[in-house]
């Protein structure tokens, strides 16, 4: 190993990840990369879309604007993402309540929607951000498939009222796309960004 590379390396092990994000989805999808934050520090944003804004550019700011929102070091590294579920040219956010979260769920019954997950990186002033669009289709739902997954309490906080992780991974029978960026962070691309804004992923895994 030459010098240059030692000191590379020694220089990168010093480098901390804080996640901008309070999602436990999240922190485990880091882990297949082999990666612990050193801090999770979640940003207190205005999620509210501007008007007429479409869902990839919305979610696309959102995730840039966390990432700004984020108090760091120049050299700490922080990542952080939004997810949003878009029908058409219309957003599909967290549900506020129960009533919200099953009007969601009948508008993407039997239908296909788009899942955005966008995700951006800041190491000083320097931002770097892509997202990830899958498509994803909602079986028809009965009353009864319905309503035993509002019971559950598994929309709560989850953009479209569903996360394909839990309980509705039955109720979706076809994707295409990227399953993790479903979840809320799209693996391939995180690896990526992090590698290019000089956080060392797979020296570290």
């Amino acid at each position: 190993m030459t010098c240059q590379r030692v000191v590379s390396t020694i220089v990168s092990s010093k480098l901390r990840l804080i996640l901008g994000s309070a999602s436990p989805r999240r922190k485990e999808l880091l882990a297949q990369l082999g990666l612990t934050p050193d801090a999770i520090l979640p940003p207190d944003i205005d999620e509210d879309p501007r008007p007429r804004e479409l869902p990839r550019p919305y979610c696309v700011r959102l995730a840039r604007e966390k990432v700004q929102a984020v108090e760091a070091g120049p050299e700490d590294v922080v990542l952080c993402a939004d997810t949003t579920v878009a029908l058409g040219r219309r957003i599909l956010g967290k549900p506020a309540d129960v009533g919200e979260a099953a009007a969601f769920l009948t508008l993407l019954a039997g239908r296909r929607h788009e899942v955005i997950t966008a995700v951006a990186v800041r190491r000083g002033e320097r931002i770097l951000a892509r997202e990830s669009v899958s498509t994803v289709k909602m079986k028809r739902l009965s009353d009864a498939e319905l309503n035993a997954y509002l019971a559950s309490g598994d929309w709560q906080g989850k953009a479209g009222g569903y996360g394909i992780q839990g309980m509705a991974g039955a109720l979706i029978p076809w994707i295409q796309g990227s399953y993790s960026g479903i979840m809320g962070l799209p693996v391939a691309e995180t690896a990526v960004l992090l590698e290019a804004i000089g956080y060392p992923v797979w020296r570290q895994a």
